[in-house]
C-alpha cells in the first residue's frame, strides 16, 4: 500500500516516492505495511549543538524490532536496508525508525542506551548481502514443510508455525508452540543434520503467533495484533459481561483462540455509563407482584423486567422510571404496575431500508414450474364435452388458441390447384334463424367434433362450410 503520489513506470513496476517512510501512508519507504510507523518528527531541527540520536529501530520478518548502535556515523535513514549484528555472524534488516522517536519506543520497553540488547549496525547492505538473504527467505516455505515432517515422525505434541532465516543464511529460527514442556534435543540433532545450518528453537504464545502470521478478522480488517497492537494485555470474560454480550466462545475468540483484545478497547466507556444504572440483582416491587431483572440496553438507557410469577412478559422500562420505582420502593412504597410504566415509554420507530429491486421470496425458485403447453392442452380437453352437448359458451379472448386446432380453418381454403380461387367478396350481414340451435354461438374449432358424423342440414351449411371449398359461395 502507498500513497497516492506514487507513480509507476511504463512496465507497471512501481516508482516510489522516495520519501525514505516518511510520507502520510508511512509504508512506500519501508517497504511493508505491518507494525509501520510514521516519523512525524522528520521535518523539525535539532537545537544548535545537538547532536542527532544515533540508536536505530531496525525490522525483521514478520515485524520483528530491535535497536541497533550506529558506531561509525553512517548516513542511515528510514528504509535503508543494514547489515546487523547477530548470534552469530550477521543480519539483514530494514530500518523502520530513526530520529527522537526511537528514545520513546526505548523507554516504552524499558531499554536503555548501554542496555546488551543493543547491538551494532555492521554497514549499509550491499548487493551480494541482498542476494543471499533473498535466497535464504525463499527457503523458509520448504524447510518448515520438511520441519513438519521431522515432527510428525518423531511424534512431539508441539506444532512449527513458522521459520525464518538469519540475513547470511547460517542460522534458521524454528517458532512454534505447545500446551507442555517439549524435550526437543533429538528434534534439533534431526534439523541440524536435514538442513546443515544452525538451528534455533523458540517458543511463542497464541497471541503471537496470530500476529507473526497475520489475518483478517471477524470485523473485515487487518488484524490489530499484526498491524499495530504490540503490548497484550489480559482478557477476561467480564469485559464481555460489563459489555451485554453473550458468553459464546465462537464469537468472543479470535483466531488465535483466545478472548478478542478489542474487548477491551470499549470497555472503559461501557463502565462509565454502567455508573448510573442500579444493580441487577435489585427487586422492584410493584401493586401486581415483585419484577426481577432480564436485560439492558445501556446507550438507549432501557431495562427490561419480568414478574417473578409471571416470566413470559417482558416490560421495557426506561432508566429514570427504574430510578423512581426504586426510590419509592425505599420508602417502603409500592409502585403502579409494570404494565403502566411501559404504555408512557416512547419506543423509537425503527428505520428500514427498502428493497429497490423487489422484496422477492429466496424460496421463489423451489417450485417445480410446468409447462404452459401441457395446461392448455389439459384445459381444452375439459372444455370440448360441454361444448358438444350445446350449452351457450362464449370464447375466452385470453386463452391461446391450441396449435393442434389451428389446422381445421386452414380446410376452408381453396387448396384445389385447378379451380381460379374466388375473388374476396364482403360479407352479407347473417339474418336472425329462430330455428338455429345455440351451436350457432360456439366458435367453429370447438362446435365441431370428430367422432360424430356430420349432418347434411341446410341449416348448419353457413356455420359448417364442406372441406373441399366448391360450395363456399354460394
Amino acid at each position: 500500500m502507498a500513497c497516492g503520489s506514487c507513480g509507476t513506470t511504463e512496465n507497471g513496476v512501481p516508482k516510489g516516492c522516495k520519501s525514505n517512510g516518511n510520507c502520510g501512508s508511512g509504508t512506500c519507504g519501508s517497504g511493508s505495511n505491518k507494525l509501520a510507523v510514521f516519523d512525524w518528527l522528520s521535518n523539525m531541527t535539532l537545537p544548535s549543538g545537538q547532536e542527532r540520536f544515533n540508536i536505530f529501530e531496525v525490522r525483521f520478518k514478520n515485524g520483528r524490532k530491535h535497536f541497533f548502535k550506529n558506531p561509525d556515523n553512517l548516513p542511515i535513514t528510514m528504509g535503508d536496508i543494514v547489515a546487523t549484528e547477530g548470534s552469530p555472524g550477521h543480519d539483514i534488516g530494514t530500518v523502520s525508525l530513526a530520529g527522537e522517536l526511537v528514545k520513546v519506543q526505548m523507554k516504552k520497553r524499558k531499554i536503555t542506551e548501554d542496555h546488551e540488547d543493543v547491538k551494532k549496525i555492521y554497514r549499509k547492505a550491499s548487493q551480494r548481502d541482498i542476494d543471499i538473504w533473498q535466497q535464504s527467505r525463499a527457503k523458509e516455505e520448504e524447510t518448515q514443510k520438511r520441519g513438519r515432517e521431522i515432527l510428525g515422525r518423531l511424534g512431539l505434541q508441539m506444532k512449527l508455525s513458522d521459520v525464518e532465516y538469519q540475513g547470511d543464511g547460517n542460522k534458521a529460527t524454528f517458532y512454534y508452540t505447545a500446551e507442555s514442556r517439549v524435550d526437543f534435543r533429538q528434534l534439533i540433532r534431526d534439523m541440524a543434520s536435514a538442513f546443515s545450518i544452525r538451528v534455533e528453537m523458540k517458543q511463542v504464545g497464541a497471541r503471537q503467533e496470530a500476529a507473526r502470521l497475520g489475518g483478517v478478522g471477524s470485523c473485515g480488517r487487518e488484524l490489530c495484533c499484526s498491524t499495530w497492537l504490540t503490548d497484550f494485555r489480559k482478557v477476561t470474560t467480564s469485559a464481555a459481561r460489563y459489555q451485554q454480550l453473550s458468553l459464546n466462545p465462537l464469537k468472543l475468540a479470535g483466531q488465535c483462540g483466545k478472548l478478542k483484545c478489542c474487548l477491551n478497547f470499549e470497555l472503559d466507556t461501557y463502565l462509565d455509563a454502567l455508573k448510573t444504572f442500579p444493580k441487577q440483582d435489585l427487586v422492584l416491587r410493584t401493586e401486581k407482584g415483585d419484577a426481577v431483572f432480564v436485560k439492558m440496553d445501556i446507550f438507549k438507557n432501557h431495562l427490561w423486567y419480568t414478574y417473578k410469577e409471571e416470566r413470559f412478559k417482558w416490560f421495557r422500562l426506561t432508566l429514570e422510571q427504574v430510578l423512581e420505582i426504586i426510590a419509592l420502593n425505599k420508602n417502603n412504597e409500592k409502585s403502579i404496575s409494570l404494565e403502566e410504566y411501559e404504555a408512557d415509554v416512547e419506543v423509537p420507530v425503527k428505520v428500514d431500508f427498502e428493497d429497490a429491486v423487489g422484496q422477492d421470496s429466496l424460496t421463489r425458485f423451489d417450485a417445480p414450474k410446468t409447462s404452459k403447453r401441457r395446461k392448455n392442452n389439459r384445459n381444452k380437453n375439459r372444455k370440448k364435452p360441454v361444448a358438444a352437448n350445446g350449452n351457450n359458451q362464449k370464447p375466452n379472448p385470453n386463452q391461446k388458441p391450441n396449435p393442434n386446432q389451428k389446422r381445421k380453418p386452414v380446410a376452408k381454403q381453396n387448396n384445389n390447384p385447378q379451380q381460379p380461387k374466388p375473388k374476396p367478396k364482403p360479407k352479407p350481414k347473417p339474418r336472425p334463424n329462430p330455428n338455429a340451435s345455440a351451436d350457432s354461438t360456439q366458435p367453429k374449432g370447438e362446435a365441431k367434433k370428430p367422432n360424430k358424423p356430420r349432418k347434411n342440414n341446410n341449416r348448419n351449411r353457413k356455420n359448417n362450410p364442406p372441406k373441399n371449398g366448391n360450395d363456399s359461395e354460394k
